[in-house]
């Protein structure tokens, strides 16, 4: 029951998304404190029960797809009753602690970012393959309420920053996944670029959102996010490796190997993060 529990909740992603609020306090605050765990903890929460209501709103498509069919509720593990409720306990219990460890400002973005992803997303993937876009403003938003939490305004150029960054890199993250499970996504009934576009166009189509998120990156030193000496050579240099590494999407006969950039552009994320935090600290 525990092991299916964290699969519902989708916890690999769901800490991801809480690192990027951590970092996000931190650009605010310039250190660690005791106020940081219950805000960090309610947006945990939170999203764990967003990720479980997006598994009982699509497992009757989960069913039809092969990565997805052994989630708990297409496997029948679950009930889908049993993940709605929990779902709506964990959404309830994240928002009561985003609102006591922070205020009514953190809490309304943290609905806001769970609306847009039950209530937008979700509902526009299956309509068209291009849903990500306007979707990316998910990821967006995380930074944005840890920064509010650790005492930023909203206003203020160095989230904007680190939120645009963040908002262009999901969309070539997504796009890998199509290349690896586009075909899954058509027989599911999704609306899928495999369905509109060659491989070799949405290799090419990948690489430009690959690049951007590189570039993106660097957005976090102009808007001030970070200063230092480290990361004035450091970011360019790995943006630009960033690009030569997966410049194979790109060239027309490469053997591509998606899962490996797939891993490489979400360290890369973990590493801007791992530099927002240093650098502030």
């Amino acid at each position: 029951m525990i092991k299916d529990i964290i699969q519902l909740t989708k916890v690999k992603i769901t800490v991801a998304v809480t690192l990027s609020m951590v970092a996000g306090w931190v650009l605010a605050a310039n250190s660690f404190s005791v106020d940081l765990i219950l805000p960090t903890l309610g947006l945990f929460i939170l999203a764990s029960g967003s990720a479980a209501l997006n598994q009982f709103q699509e497992h009757e498509l989960d069913a039809l797809m092969e990565r997805t069919k052994n989630r708990p509720i297409p496997s029948g593990r679950m009930s889908a009753k049993m993940a709605a409720v929990i779902s709506v306990s964990l959404i309830v219990i994240g928002s009561f602690l985003l609102y006591w460890g922070g205020g009514l400002l953190e809490m309304e973005l943290g609905l806001i970012t769970m609306i847009w992803y039950n209530g937008i997303y979700t509902k526009l993937k299956r309509k068209t393959a291009f849903a990500v876009i306007p979707g990316s403003i998910i990821g967006a938003l995380p930074p944005a309420i840890g920064y509010v939490a650790g005492g930023g305004a909203l206003t203020d150029p160095a989230i904007w920053g680190v939120a645009f960054f963040f908002f262009v890199w999901q969309i070539p993250h997504f796009w890998l996944l199509i290349l690896m499970h586009g075909k899954q996504y058509e027989n599911a009934g999704f609306p899928s670029l495999t369905a509109k576009y060659s491989t070799e166009q949405i290799e090419k189509i990948t690489y430009v959102w690959v690049v951007s998120a590189a570039v993106s990156s660097l957005l976090i030193l102009f808007f001030g996010a970070a200063d230092s000496i480290f990361s004035l050579y450091f970011l360019p240099l790995w943006a630009l490796l960033l690009t030569i590494i997966s410049a194979k999407l790109f060239i027309t006969g490469s053997k591509v190997k998606y899962f490996a950039i797939f891993m490489q552009i979400n360290v890369f994320l973990l590493g801007i993060m791992a530099v927002i935090v240093f650098d502030n600290l």
